[in-house]
């Protein structure tokens, strides 16, 4: 019997992890009747982390906190085994505002730390911190916000909600957000390297997504840099040297203040999804995404599944493809197939995933079976 394991992302603006795996075991089963089929939806640490954790038993809690402007939005975290995975852009992700000038100066993550103070009520022991899609360049200063630390002006008085307002900051108080996390594991799950500052930071790379233009990368660069040397209190390390702080906009940066541990987001959601033990003995393994391009080479869940799987025959499928066959070669992939290849159009590529998914699956199946 075949064995075929399933291990996809999310296909963004279409498709769970989880919704992308269903659809491709369809199309593996209408291929191989009799295969040994077994699903397993990753995620990097990045959006979507949620719906995989959820899928491989976490419970999940919902609460409404303050978005990354001012409206409320509807939000949550999931909790397996003691430990709080909260996902940053389910409070403050890009999806939440219409990127500007303005709002790249004025989100902030006060909605994350919402998430994590509820954690920690509850009796969370260890926070893992996913901090990908957000609107904000705000270095975390929000979300220390809500957990009760100041975020203070050369008067003593609070900055504001924002990275535009870090330009004013003088000083942290982190003495209380650092009794709530006493006994508590914290971790920063991403596989972003950009560091916070400089051309390769939050702002300069990140910023320009979130609607700032070359005036406000500048601006928010400088108070990022404001924003770190305020961070350095209490024996704090100098998050301007640690790899991955520029992630979600500079969050990893508050979260590495208070000691927390940067993980690869892949790493750790794999381990909990049982991606290893899926892959002993597979005969074939399918991975994806909705764009595979040179990104998803660095970290991203298909790279990560490819490192796994080496030695195993690996088919991709993803909404685009824009690697080439160098690229592909890379990864070992054996087959690959791009759903707008087989659809009129973009929109029809999004509407209709699913059915594409399964289509193309069985068809690349086939192809390896008979080559």
């Amino acid at each position: 019997m075949t064995r075929v394991v399933i291990a996809p992302d999310k296909f963004k603006g279409s498709l769970t992890a989880v919704e992308a795996a269903e659809a491709i075991a369809l199309g593996v089963r209408d291929a191989l009747p009799d295969a040994d089929i077994v699903t397993c939806p990753v995620a990097d640490g990045g959006e979507g982390t949620l719906d995989v954790l959820e899928a491989a038993g976490a419970r999940i809690v919902r609460l409404t906190v303050r978005g990354p402007l001012e409206e409320s939005v509807h939000a949550r975290y999931a909790v397996l085994d003691g430990t709080a995975y909260v996902e940053s852009a389910r409070a403050c992700g890009i999806e939440f505002v219409d990127p500007s000038p303005a709002t790249a100066l004025a989100a902030h993550t006060w909605g994350v730390g919402e998430l994590l103070a509820d954690a920690l009520i509850h009796g969370a022991k260890r926070l893992v911190l996913t901090v990908g899609g957000t609107a904000s360049t705000d270095g975390g200063a929000g979300m220390l916000g809500a957990l009760g630390a100041g975020v203070l002006d050369a008067f003593g008085a609070p900055v504001g909600l924002g990275g535009g307002t870090l330009g004013r900051v003088a000083s942290a108080e982190l003495a209380p957000v650092r009794e709530r996390l006493d006994g508590v594991r914290v971790a920063v799950a991403t596989d972003v390297t950009n560091p916070l500052l400089g051309p390769e930071g939050a702002a300069a790379v990140f910023g320009p997504q979130k609607g700032a233009g070359p005036a406000e990368v500048a601006a928010l660069d400088e108070a990022l840099g404001r924003w770190a040397h305020a961070l350095q209190v209490g024996g704090a390390p100098d998050v301007t040297r640690v790899p991955g702080a520029g992630a979600g906009g500079g969050v990893a940066a508050a979260a590495i203040a208070l000691g927390a541990r940067v993980e690869s987001g892949f790493d750790l959601i794999a381990g909990l999804t049982g991606v290893d033990r899926a892959l002993a003995g597979a005969d074939l393994v399918i991975t994806g995404e909705g764009s595979l391009d040179e990104q998803s080479l660095n970290g991203k869940a298909p790279a990560g599944i490819a490192e796994r799987a080496r030695g195993i025959p690996l088919l991709v499928l993803a909404g685009r493809i824009q690697l080439d066959a160098a690229g592909l070669a890379r990864l070992g992939v054996v087959g690959s197939s791009a759903l707008i290849d087989h659809a009129p159009s973009l929109d029809y590529a999004r509407a209709h995933a699913a059915e594409l998914l399964r289509e193309r699956a069985a068809a690349l199946v086939r192809a390896w079976r008979e080559g």
